[in-house]
């Protein structure tokens, strides 16, 4: 790697090192887009470099958020090892719902991703006793980080520990799309019918793909409802679907950083519009999103690159 990436990723990853101490009255928004981030990544492992089309990942987000909620809701508050039940429930979910995936093409892969989502929504919905329903899961209370560190109000806790989850899990699966399994992965995404002729599995390596995936979105579900001890039934709702498709659309889909890129602009953009206007503010972010897809291809990233390689 060029001395000057590094020095440019160095620097990215020192950005909310920053923003903890020059900017503390927006952490709370701070660990929202450190969360959404690791969202987007789950998604971009799918459909950037397995190319698997999915419109219900919320699903998986949802299912870790419940289960860590439901843990903490029941006594055991304790936040690493609900983080990991969170990310196992969902990697389990995944796992199962994955065979039904990578049997069909992307049209199935549409209907099936979103027909599960539906299912877990409506599911979740109807458990009110366990779930709370519509009015969401209470009693969500997380102890201490490390019997030292409260989730205090301001987010300060919350912040740094979604920062850490982040990057953690972003060079955990920078190493996989740089492996040999990365590149088969690039291989089925470019010519899936090609790809047995050089022996590899196609179906086993979207099988551990989607799983991988889901686990991961899992465990931002449950950063979710840790950091903010409350659990809705929009953390499995198709807008945080949809939502999550436009982060990778603005960032770049392809490319972990697009999905970081992507969640920051999206979500730091979505409070400033509702802020100045929170009745039409999705007008303006849908015409942003257009006029990325019409002079941006490839998304921030890709336009940012395409610049680099012309110099």
């Amino acid at each position: 790697m060029r001395p000057g990436l590094r020095a440019i990723q160095v620097a990215f990853w020192l950005l909310p090192v920053a923003a903890f101490f020059l900017v503390p009255g927006y952490l709370v928004l701070g660990s929202q887009i450190l969360i959404a981030s690791l969202f987007a990544m789950s998604l971009d492992l799918l459909l950037g470099y397995a190319g698997i089309l999915s419109l219900g990942h919320a699903a998986f987000f949802g299912v870790g958020a419940y289960t860590a909620g439901l843990l903490a809701a029941h006594g055991w508050g304790e936040p690493i090892s609900g983080l990991l039940a969170g990310g196992a429930m969902a990697a389990l979910v995944g796992f199962v719902v994955s065979f039904l995936v990578v049997r069909g093409e992307d049209l199935a892969r549409l209907m099936v991703t979103l027909g599960i989502g539906l299912l877990l929504f409506e599911a979740a919905n109807r458990a009110a006793p366990i779930t709370g329903g519509v009015d969401g899961l209470s009693g969500v209370t997380m102890g201490k980080m490390f019997a030292i560190f409260p989730f205090d109000l301001a987010g300060r806790t919350g912040f740094v520990y979604s920062y850490v989850v982040l990057l953690v899990v972003f060079l955990l699966l920078r190493r996989v799309v740089n492996s040999p399994f990365g590149l088969s992965l690039r291989g089925i995404r470019e010519n899936r019918k090609r790809m047995p002729a050089i022996g590899a599995p196609v179906n086993r390596r979207l099988v551990a793909a989607f799983t991988l995936g889901a686990a991961i979105a899992g465990l931002a579900g449950a950063l979710l409802a840790q950091t903010t001890q409350f659990v809705g039934l929009d953390t499995l709702s198709f807008e945080r679907s949809a939502d999550l498709v436009i982060m990778l659309v603005l960032g770049g889909a392809g490319r972990l950083y697009g999905a970081v890129v992507g969640a920051a602009i999206f979500m730091i953009a979505q409070d400033y519009l509702s802020g100045i206007n929170p009745v039409y503010w999705q007008f303006w972010l849908g015409l942003l999103l257009v006029l990325f897809v019409f002079f941006a291809r490839g998304g921030i990233l890709g336009a940012l690159e395409a610049l680099w390689k012309r110099r």
